[in-house]
């Protein structure tokens, strides 16, 4: 059934909408190349860009990458040995599509749900030119849908028919957004050497940034993929608007917010700069790129500008501007 035009895009979504995307995905070019970004702020690096398959296990060499350490044949020789891997056709590319109830807020643009899904149907339609296998883990409190990597048109169609029938458009639960169980299955799934990108505000039902065994599973994951946190917020959620009183509802609550204390409105700003914080340092000590996106600015600008996607033809795909350069 096709969606209200007057919500479509705003608080809801549509295959038609999504599909339509294909035409601006020309504008984001997933050409893998050297990445000369600050990812969470702190140093160089670049994406696998194709997928890779274990092959050996070798000797130890000054300047391997720790991550890919065979611990297992290390243990066994008392010499430290890497994994080697070889290239694979095609780079699998998954998307992790956080649709709990906290996506479904905005006061400016559209719902964070809304621009998670066109921001990952932009990049399933840019990878599908590169004939990359696209995958996903489409999650809510109460249900989670899974789609195995395939290539072509018939696997973004898929994703993007499986994204807008996802239950949670049209329901909303009481239960509690579970982080854990959502990246501890993306662990299990996530084939080493895969791009994967996560969308979501990255907060728990407490408002806190990952902890505990979700943290765990991130990182593991981060480990053996190139992982892009898609940190998806409303305007709001950084600063309380001017002095006055405010009515915010989610169509079943209303509450109501006094901005007139500086105090409240220096705090509320403080634990978002913390989140953010956060985030960044977690995508510098795991490299991890983190990737802020607003809901009230273009999607596609946001990727572009996020990603260092130049507007010109011939484009690499970066994660941002080179620190130094020209």
């Amino acid at each position: 059934m096709q969606q209200p035009e007057a919500t479509d895009n705003i608080t809801t979504v549509s295959a038609q909408s999504l599909i339509r995307l294909r035409q601006q995905a020309a504008q984001l070019p997933l050409t893998s190349g050297r990445i000369h970004a600050k990812q969470g702020g702190a140093y160089q690096s670049s994406f696998k860009g194709r997928g890779m398959e274990f092959e050996e296990s070798r000797i130890y060499l000054p300047g391997d990458d720790i991550r890919n350490m065979d611990w297992r044949v290390t243990a066994r020789t008392g010499t430290a040995h890497t994994k080697v891997f070889a290239e694979e056709r095609e780079r699998p590319v998954l998307f992790w599509l956080d649709l709990n109830n906290p996506m479904f807020f905005a006061t400016r643009g559209a719902f964070k749900s809304v621009v998670a899904a066109q921001a990952a149907s932009l990049l399933a339609w840019s990878a599908c030119t590169r004939n990359d296998r696209l995958g996903a883990l489409i999650f809510s409190s109460d249900e989670h849908t899974e789609i195995r990597p395939r290539r072509g048109k018939a696997a973004v169609l898929d994703f993007i028919g499986r994204t807008c029938e996802h239950s949670a458009w049209q329901q909303r639960t009481q239960q509690p957004r579970n982080m854990e169980r959502a990246m501890a299955r993306l662990r299990k799934v996530a084939h080493p050497g895969s791009l994967i990108f996560m969308l979501s505000d990255f907060r728990d039902n407490l408002g806190n940034t990952i902890n505990g065994a979700a943290r765990s599973h991130l990182i593991n994951t981060a480990r053996h993929n190139d992982v892009v946190l898609v940190h998806i917020y409303d305007p709001l959620e950084t600063s309380l608007p001017k002095t006055g009183r405010y009515r915010l509802s989610d169509s079943r609550r209303e509450i109501e917010i006094n901005t007139g204390s500086a105090k409240l409105r220096n705090d509320y700003q403080q634990r978002f700069s913390a989140h953010q914080d956060a985030l960044q340092k977690l995508c510098q000590q795991q490299r991890m790129y983190l990737l802020p996106m607003s809901t009230e600015d273009s999607v596609l600008a946001s990727l572009q500008r996020g990603l260092g996607v130049r507007t010109q033809t011939h484009t690499q795909y970066r994660a941002g501007p080179s620190s130094g350069s020209a």
